[in-house]
């Protein structure tokens, strides 16, 4: 059998005919379990194409694959005005009561290998998975049962976790790597925080991306050459800052409005219609907890599982590890911005998680869990009143966590101008923005009231 032919199981014993013993050698066939495995092998000229999840963040976690081996594409099709046909291409290969994210992956996924741009035979697909209890981790067999289903079968599926769903052993993070990508995302959160302050202010339409683009690449070059050091990325801080600091920007004042949500539809505009973009064409400035506090939360629910339930001794002793690290990392970032003094620098993570502890239990971890309504805690404690909560239709975790608890934040501040919106394949654009037109002008009243309040 080869990895041409799309099959990947044996009708015989698993691994003890001729067959199956030479398909496992040659394509990583896997008959235990049906699993086409990535090789060391494939390693060598395979392309692995990841999915456009996070668009500043992701370039720099490609980069640092290629700078150790690997041939990683970042997709950006649907990205560009032709979402419909990622989402038609998703709606075909995966029911329509599937997890969104999980469709428009899979529609991105299938949709490149349809292209004719890449070798499919030498192709494989990275997804990024926490493990966690919902749709999410059905995302490995729901996408290979696609890929089978549009004649792909053969392509290998990797699964970048920390919660040994699965291993490949062609595909290895190492420590070095692991270095490098906190780095990575707290450069990404930073590009992130500069650009969500200075777009809705620019003086030149553009401007503000190509300032992203510019130092997307700059910090691109740094990782294919010597990797990152982290004494450049502190100094880096100061050249970023110093640069948007510069960029022409109009001195009015507009509402300020939190985004909170779901992790793919929170933070990809293939996932929330351009929410972002809506929202500044709009009149608004948007804000949003990074990368980096959803990773710490990950890292810290190892520690609360020892704390709460008595489990996982020596995993929870890593993992405290880890956190300190990061947070003392993230605390340098966040030193930079106040330092500089020209930008709003966002809140600590530990700020964040204390945030919580008025309205949610910190056992409470599926999906986006206490993270969730910790972020509308500390945008509401900060003085950002006006918070759209997105999520994809049907995802009980984050309807729980999201919609369940705009009452009790509204209870507890009542100048709480909170909206959930639900986005689906099925979903009304226009019903979309009319919930968010109604938002921004309940946002301008107040302000205007306000402003009123201040001049009096």
């Amino acid at each position: 059998m080869s990895p041409e032919n799309g099959k990947t199981g044996c009708a015989g014993a698993a691994g003890n005919c001729a067959v199956c013993q030479g398909c496992a050698a040659v394509s990583g066939c896997a008959p235990e379990d049906d699993r086409v495995l990535f090789t060391k092998e494939m390693r060598r000229d395979y392309t692995i194409l990841l999915p456009s999840m996070l668009p500043i963040h992701f370039h720099f976690l490609s980069e640092i694959f290629n700078a150790n081996g690997y041939h990683m594409v970042l997709l950006e099709n649907g990205t560009h005005g032709d979402a419909k046909k990622v989402i038609d291409v998703g709606l075909k290969y995966v029911h329509n009561d599937t997890c969104y994210p999980a469709m428009l992956m899979i529609g991105q996924f299938i949709d490149a290998l349809n292209s004719g741009e890449y070798d499919v035979h030498k192709t494989a697909v990275l997804i990024s998975q926490t493990g966690g209890g919902c749709r999410a981790s059905n995302y490995l067999p729901l996408l290979r049962k696609a890929l089978k289903k549009a004649g792909y079968g053969y392509v290998p599926v990797v699964s970048l976790n920390f919660a040994g769903l699965e291993k490949n052993p062609g595909f290895r993070f190492t420590m070095p790597m692991i270095h490098a990508t906190i780095y990575a995302m707290l450069y990404g959160d930073l590009l992130l925080t500069l650009r969500d302050q200075c777009r809705p202010y620019e003086t030149v339409p553009g401007a503000t991306q190509a300032l992203v683009d510019k130092w997307i690449r700059l910090i691109m070059e740094d990782i294919e050459g010597n990797g990152i050091r982290y004494g450049k990325v502190k100094r880096n801080y100061r050249l970023i800052l110093e640069d948007f600091a510069a960029l022409p920007r109009t001195q009015d004042k507009k509402p300020l409005v939190g985004i909170v949500g779901e992790i793919f539809v929170k933070f990809s505009p293939l996932g929330n219609n351009a929410l972002e973009a809506f929202l500044n064409a709009e009149g608004a400035e948007t804000t949003m907890g990074g990368l980096c506090d959803f990773l710490l939360y990950v890292i810290s629910n190892m520690q609360m599982d020892r704390k709460i339930y008595g489990t996982g001794r020596f995993r929870a002793f890593v993992a405290g590890r880890i956190a300190r690290f990061f947070i003392r990392r993230q605390d340098d970032m966040i030193r930079a911005i106040r330092e500089h003094g020209v930008f709003r620098a966002p809140a600590r993570f530990e700020d964040t998680c204390r945030a919580a502890a008025d309205y949610i239990g910190y056992g409470t971890k599926m999906g986006e869990g206490w993270l969730l309504p910790a972020e509308m805690a500390e945008l509401l404690h900060s003085g950002v009143e006006n918070i759209v909560v997105v999520q994809p239709f049907g995802c009980l975790p984050n309807h729980i966590i999201g919609k369940g608890m705009m009452k009790p934040m509204k209870e507890k501040n009542p100048g709480a101008n909170i909206v959930a919106i639900d986005y689906d394949a099925g979903a009304s654009k226009i019903n979309q923005e009319n919930r968010l037109k109604l938002m921004l002008a309940n946002a301008r009243a107040s302000q205007g009231c306000a402003d009123q309040n201040a001049r009096c």
